[in-house]
């Protein structure tokens, strides 16, 4: 039985079937492959985007999605194995997931980290816990990574570029300052798919403290060695912008003070410049400018940027709910009848 945890996970033919499905469902929303199925929704996190491209695309293939949000309208739940469950939590995933999977045909988490210590946060404990207990497909709506980010992103390129090729294609990957220390998830699913479709790929943060955890850097490594192009990290603007034909921007936390972002702080502060702007672009290859959302201007990105013909954001923000469809069509033929 497949999940689909992490793009990783998956051959590149399975990638690139997905995408192409996705771009069949662009062109033609409604289908059947859902009809008579359920997908149960459970959101740790809060979600706009996410929620409303699943709700509305297991809708649109003849599903029914069910939202649910423990802690909130469903009851707290136990992770750890051999835990004393006299606190908050009211059962154990080892039942909510097998129980869920009796009603439903696939289960969907979102799940950020705890930001309290990432050597336990990287585990992804709660993702993997559904996908053990679990009997039927399991799908990574956000943990750590963010895998339906990462196809959304594909597909809008290759709609961009007008080409599933984007080998030799300069792709710059910022970091951007926010106020707050934010989640790597989307850099780390970024490198990753980058990567995997063969892009020259720059890496630009502003210091090393802002490199991403090693198991991605060696899954883009890797993804270099396999699929071509390159993978540079850089901190100086001027020479990562430089002929860039992508400029993907994102703001997360420096790991080494996970979980202590007010150390982190003076450090984040001297680096305002990192925004996106004109004068940055003007830097590249006209290159396409993109943000997962939510962005807040001119603090990532100016409005300049965001309002320039150059932007795809909402492009690839709408591209969720076609690259969703596919990958809940693909698990879902994939599950046997119980």
């Amino acid at each position: 039985m497949k999940h689909f945890l992490n793009t990783q996970d998956l051959s590149r033919s399975e990638l690139d079937a997905l995408l192409a499905d996705a771009a069949r469902f662009k062109r033609s929303p409604q289908g059947d492959a859902l009809q008579g199925k359920g997908i149960a929704l459970v959101f740790f996190n809060p979600s706009m985007r996410t929620r409303t491209s699943f709700e509305l695309g297991a809708f649109q293939l003849g599903g029914h999605a069910v939202v649910l949000q423990p802690g909130k309208d469903a009851w707290p739940i136990e992770f750890d194995l051999g835990a004393v469950m006299d606190g908050d939590a009211e059962e154990h995933i080892a039942e909510v997931a097998r129980v869920l999977a009796r009603y439903v045909d696939l289960i969907g988490v979102r799940a950020f980290p705890k930001f309290v210590d990432w050597q336990l946060d990287r585990q992804d404990r709660v993702l993997q816990a559904f996908a053990k207990y679990s009997t039927v497909p399991v799908i990574n709506m956000e943990t750590i990574t963010h895998p339906c980010q990462e196809l959304a992103h594909a597909l809008a390129m290759q709609e961009r570029f007008g080409t599933t090729d984007l080998r030799g294609k300069k792709y710059v990957l910022t970091w951007t300052y926010h106020p707050k220390a934010l989640n790597t998830a989307v850099a780390n699913s970024a490198l990753t798919i980058a990567t995997r479709l063969g892009m020259d790929v720059t890496l630009l943060c502003p210091t090393p403290e802002y490199i991403l955890d090693a198991r991605y850097m060696g899954w883009a490594e890797a993804n270099v060695a396999e699929s071509g192009g390159s993978l540079t990290v850089s901190h100086d603007i001027d020479s990562a912008y430089a002929g860039a034909d992508v400029v993907y921007a994102k703001s997360w936390g420096a790991l080494p003070y996970f979980g202590n972002w007010e150390a982190e702080r003076p450090l984040r502060e001297q680096y305002r410049h990192f925004i996106v702007d004109e004068a940055k672009m003007a830097l590249t290859n006209s290159a396409g400018f993109s943000h997962c959302l939510p962005l807040r201007r001119n603090v990532k990105a100016s409005d300049a940027v965001m309002d320039s013909p150059q932007c795809f954001a909402i492009e690839e923000a709408g591209n969720r709910l076609h690259v969703q469809k596919a990958v809940m069509a693909w698990l879902a033929s994939q599950s046997a009848t119980r």
